[in-house]
């Protein structure tokens, strides 16, 4: 049985449907100003009503999000290497129980590396970072994470189905994976709620909600995208479409709809 403190955090990460929807802004750690997260409290506020969650590092969270947001917070605690690098598997926990506590956040997340050089140093951080983190009922999200000479495993469905569930053994409560077109066999071997990550900026709003709406229906609990919504030219209507799919069953049409409505309300705005 959870621990009061747990179920109290977990039911605002996971809502009463067993669904949600988290914002990906933590890139900067990794990319830097990357096109979309010049500013991240601007890219923020425009969708900041549709999320149930937002995923950031804590520079960008100190820096530029309202302290007052009721938007929970999951936190960016594993880092350590760049895109200027030779190998983005080369992460370690980056912030301190003693920080996580005082940024008083409702979750962290932290990013494996399986099959890679530092498959051992990234799954014994994520056992290490749970086991600091339970003593004071704070959620671990486990992130299946890939470098750049690894982008073929994001089609391999057997890789996902057990990258996700040794990130569940090793005590994550939430695991992030990359979206695969068999999706519910991937959430059949997990004995904890998978969202799915968004990848690549994508040049059809369609595609990114046929791709979510299949996901759901093969049982994720929701997503966790970024690029998509902040560097779509219609933030606010991509987030409202999503939130649509995630919480309210619309169908990618009825979504992609919605989009353009969102968007006509705001030129009728401005």
């Amino acid at each position: 049985m959870m621990e009061w403190g747990m179920v109290n955090r977990m039911s605002k990460l996971i809502l009463e449907d067993q669904h949600c929807f988290y914002l990906a802004m933590d890139h900067g750690y990794l990319m830097g100003a990357t096109h979309g997260l010049d500013n991240v409290g601007e890219s923020f506020q425009p969708v900041e009503e549709f999320v149930d969650a937002l995923f950031v590092a804590r520079g960008s969270l100190r820096a530029a999000i309202n302290p007052k947001t009721k938007v929970p917070i999951i936190l960016r605690v594993s880092g350590g290497s760049s895109i200027f690098g030779d190998d983005l598997s080369n992460e370690e926990q980056s912030v301190s129980i003693e920080d996580i506590i005082r940024l008083n956040v409702q979750a962290v997340g932290f990013s494996v590396y399986f099959k890679s050089s530092y498959e051992h140093q990234t799954l014994i951080g994520l056992s290490r970072l749970v086991n600091e983190c339970m003593t004071y009922s704070i959620p671990v999200m486990a992130v299946t994470a890939v470098g750049r000479e690894m982008e073929e495993k994001k089609q391999d469905v057997r890789f996902l189905r057990n990258a996700c569930r040794m990130c569940a053994e090793t005590g994550a409560v939430v695991v992030k994976t990359y979206y695969h077109r068999d999706f519910d066999q991937i959430v059949s071997g997990c004995p904890v709620p998978v969202v799915i990550a968004g990848g690549p900026k994508t040049e059809n709003d369609l595609e990114v909600l046929e791709f979510v709406y299949d996901g759901m229906q093969k049982g994720a609990a929701g997503v966790n995208l970024g690029r998509n919504i902040w560097q779509n030219t219609n933030p606010r209507g991509m987030a409202a479409a999503l939130k649509a799919v995630i919480h309210e069953k619309a169908t990618p049409k009825e979504a992609y709809d919605l989009t353009l409505a969102v968007e006509m309300d705001h030129l009728a705005v401005g």
